[in-house]
């Protein structure tokens, strides 16, 4: 029987970009995080749990939008990828920015298991950059901020 070595990547990018294999996930770092907690910073730490949601869904944002559109403009840098305030603007923010998060994660799932995407090509608007490069910075970029998160968590006595 032959592999269809490239059905297996694909299957094996979309496993990474959720998340689930090897640590927390976001859904299990941001799930019923405390709304009192959510713009809280400890000592120590430069963020909240609201500047890492915003910045990790800012930046997934930016690389899909980099993988799909050759006009896309990123934010500028760093500034562009962090919210101004430590605080959520309000919990209807905070679970918008969970929903953008999500949906955007599946947006790069969907492009990533599209057999009509090609992987390897580079992108010609980029400088090298290929489909597969930016599925694999979107899960390295996730899973740090997601461990992140859970770290916050811990340190705020939020964490189980």
């Amino acid at each position: 029987m032959k592999i269809d070595k490239e059905a297996v990547l694909r299957e094996h990018l979309v496993a990474l970009l959720g998340g689930r294999d090897a640590h927390a996930t976001f859904d299990d770092a941001i799930s019923d995080f405390a709304a009192g907690l959510r713009g809280k910073k400890v000592k120590g730490l430069p963020y909240s749990a609201w500047m890492l949601l915003e910045h990790m869904r800012i930046a997934q944002w930016d690389i899909l939008q980099f993988s799909r559109k050759s006009e896309h403009k990123s934010p500028k840098w760093p500034e562009g990828y962090w919210p101004e305030s430590a605080d959520p603007p309000s919990s209807a923010a905070w679970e918008k920015g969970i929903r953008s998060f999500r949906d955007d994660l599946k947006a790069m799932q969907k492009l990533v298991s599209d057999s009509k995407t090609d992987l390897y090509a580079r992108l010609p608007w980029g400088d090298g950059q290929t489909i597969l490069r930016e599925a694999l910075l979107v899960a390295d970029h996730n899973a740090y901020h997601v461990g992140q998160l859970v770290a916050l968590r811990r340190l705020l006595g939020d964490w189980e």
